[in-house]
Formats: structure tokens, sequence, C-alpha cells
């Protein structure tokens, strides 16, 4: 014999909400690929169930080195801002050896810079 359900279980009160016919399908469509199994249990939780929220938090190394990481994205986007303004201020201007070997320092950093934040993010839950 099934146990009684306490009081404050009970799901004896009911709402009615007029859908169209599309509407129905795509909710029952959502409710399969959440993997709900009735629409009552789908419903009640996107109506009253919190989200959850997940809180990280970063280790005092982590805050420094993306202190450094921001740093370095700035610089290079003030050098990438030089050589854009003397690309479009000089007609005809040529990347001199000199941009170039910006050019390529950036992008080292730049792939320095997603290394490290690949590292990290390998530590997300």
């Amino acid at each position: 014999m099934r146990p009684l359900t306490p009081k404050d279980k009970k799901l004896d009160e009911g709402i009615r909400v007029r859908l169209t016919n599309s509407e129905k399908v795509q909710m029952i469509e959502r409710c399969r690929k959440e993997g709900y199994s009735t629409l009552s249990d789908f419903g009640r939780a996107k109506l009253i169930r919190k989200r959850e929220i997940r809180k990280i938090e970063a280790s005092k190394e982590f805050s420094e080195l993306m202190g450094q990481m921001d740093l370095e994205l700035n610089k290079i986007g003030v050098n990438l801002n030089q050589i854009a303004k003397k690309l479009n201020t000089y007609l005809g201007y040529q990347l001199d050896s000199e941009d170039k070997r910006t050019l390529n320092n950036s992008y080292e950093i730049l792939k320095k810079c997603f290394v490290l934040l690949q590292k990290y993010m390998d530590y997300i839950p």
C-alpha cells in the first residue's frame, strides 16, 4: 500500500492556463527535452522553483593573474590602435618590420592569455 502524502506535500490545488495549439506543442517539446515527466512538473519547476546560482570564488593568485592579463590586453589594444591609425591615415601605408613585430608579439601574448584562461576554466565545475 502506498504511504499517505503529508498535507503540505499534497498537490490538490490547480490553475488553468490557456495556450494556443502551437504554444502547447512547444511546451511539450521543452518538457521532454529538459527531462520532465509531466507538464505539471515542468510548469512547477519553471514557475515556482528558484534558479540555481553558482558562486565561483577566485583565488588571490587568479585575481592577480587576471589583473596582469587585463594590463597586457590593454597594451595590445593600444598597439593595434596605433597600427590601425597609421594604416587609415596614410594612403598606401605598408606595414614595416616594427609593425609586424608588434603584431607577432601581440599574437604571442594573446596565445599565452588563452592558455592561462583555459587552465583556469578546467577547474570550474
